[in-house]
C-alpha cells in the first residue's frame, strides 16, 4: 500500500515556561521535575477542548494541502486517553465539524501509541477501500486536571495540542513504508483508572475524590503493587521498555528492507532526558539521531508527539527528500510501535 503525507497542520496550547513558580502549581517535587529537563510545555485555555484542537489542526492541514473537506474519504482521530464526553464518538465529531461529509471516521485510543499506530489503520482502510484517496490522520491531547496532573501523572510534563496530516494514496513524499506493533497485555493494568468504568462508576459509595483520582493515575506507583513486590518481575518489566522497542524496530526494518543505519532520524515520544538516553542505548542508536531536545521545548502531547516533531523537523529543513525516519513510541496496553516513513 502506497500513500504519503501531503501537508501537516497543528494547533497548540499556549507555550508556558517551566519555572519554579509554575512547577509549584502542580507538585511539591520541584527537583524531580527539574531533573527531567523540560524548558516549556503547552497549556490550552480552559474552554478549549480536545476536539477543538483537533478541528483546528485538521483545518490547517486541509488549507496547506489545498484540499476541500468534502474530498476527504477517511478521518482517523488518535487520542491517548480522554475526550470530552462518555458514550460519544470524538472522531465522528471532528469529521462533522470540519465538514468532511463524505468521510468515514475512526477513533484510535491506544494511549501514547495511538498516533503512530494510526498510520497502519489508514494503510488497512486504503487496502480494503480502493476508492479512498485522501485521509486525515489527527492526533490530539487535552489534559483533564481532574484526572491527571501535568507534572505527577507520569515522568513527563504533559501538554495540550493537536497535529493533523493530510495523506493521499500514491503520494510519494512522506511515504508510509511499514508499521510494527508489539502488545503485552500482561501489563495492561499499569495505566488504568479504577473509577469511572462499569466496574466502579462515578458516584458510587466510596468513590474517590479529585486528589485520590490524580494520585492513582500514576502508573509508576502501581508497578510494585501489581507485580507483587517481586523484584525479579519488576526488573523484567523495566527491561521490556527498551527490549520491546528494539524488537519492534528490528521487525519493521526487516519487513521494509531498511537497515537501522539507513534511518536518518528516530522520532520518539517527548520523554524526559534520562528516558531518551535509555531508549538510545536500548536501540544502540546515537542520541544525536533522535530529535534531540526538541521535546523539552514542547512537552509531552500523548499520541501527538511524533507527527508534531516530524512537522518541526521538516519546517527546519533538517529532513531531505529520500530520508527515512522512524516514529517510535511505547505506552499503556502495553504497546510498543514503530512507523517508517520516507520523506
Amino acid at each position: 500500500m502506497s500513500y504519503g503525507i501531503v501537508a501537516i497542520g497543528e494547533s497548540l496550547g499556549e507555550s508556558v515556561e517551566v519555572t519554579d513558580a509554575v512547577i509549584e502549581q502542580y507538585t511539591t517535587s520541584r527537583e524531580t521535575v527539574r531533573s527531567w529537563g523540560y524548558r516549556r510545555f503547552h497549556r490550552a485555555e480552559e474552554n478549549t477542548l480536545l476536539t477543538d484542537l483537533a478541528v483546528q489542526a485538521c483545518e490547517q492541514a486541509l488549507k496547506a494541502a489545498s484540499v476541500d473537506a468534502a474530498e476527504v474519504d477517511l478521518v482517523v482521530l488518535a487520542i491517548a486517553d480522554f475526550a470530552e464526553y462518555l458514550c460519544w464518538d470524538a472522531a465522528a465529531a471532528v469529521q462533522g465539524r470540519i465538514g468532511a461529509i463524505n468521510a468515514e471516521a475512526i477513533l484510535v485510543n491506544q494511549a501514547c501509541c495511538a498516533g503512530v499506530m494510526a498510520f497502519d489503520t489508514v494503510a488497512g482502510r486504503f487496502a480494503t477501500h480502493e476508492n479512498y484517496q485522501n485521509a486525515l490522520i489527527v492526533s490530539s491531547n487535552r489534559i483533564c486536571d481532574t484526572y491527571q496532573n501535568r507534572m505527577e501523572t507520569s515522568t513527563s510534563v504533559l501538554s495540550d495540542g493537536a497535529v493533523a496530516a493530510l495523506v493521499r494514496r500514491g503520494h510519494e513524499r512522506g511515504r508510509w513504508l511499514a508499521t510494527e506493533t508489539i502488545t503485552d497485555g500482561r501489563y495492561a493494568d499499569f495505566f488504568r483508572m479504577d473509577v469511572g468504568g462499569t466496574a466502579q462508576p462515578f458516584g458510587v459509595s466510596g468513590a474517590m475524590d479529585k486528589d485520590d483520582l490524580r494520585k492513582q493515575a500514576n502508573p509508576l506507583g502501581r508497578v510494585a503493587e501489581i507485580l507483587g513486590n517481586d523484584a525479579r518481575r519488576m526488573l523484567e518489566f523495566f527491561k521490556k521498555f527498551g527490549g520491546n522497542m528494539r524488537l519492534a524496530v528490528d521487525r519493521v526494518c526487516a519487513r521494509s528492507g531498511i537497515e537501522p543505519a539507513q534511518i536518518k532520524r528516530f522520532i520518539h515520544l517527548n520523554d524526559n532526558q534520562q528516558a531518551m538516553g535509555d531508549i538510545s542505548k536500548a536501540l544502540d542508536i546515537p542520541l544525536e539521531r533522535f530529535t534531540g531536545d526538541l521535546g523539552l521545548d514542547l512537552g509531552h502531547f500523548g499520541a501527538a508527539d511524533q507527527m508534531l516533531a516530524l512537522h518541526r523537523l521538516m519546517q527546519a529543513g533538517e529532513l531531505q527528500e529520500g530520508d527515512v525516519v522512524a516514529l517510535t513510541t511505547l505506552g499503556g496496553g502495553m504497546h510498543w510501535a514503530v512507523t517508517l516513513l520516507r520523506i
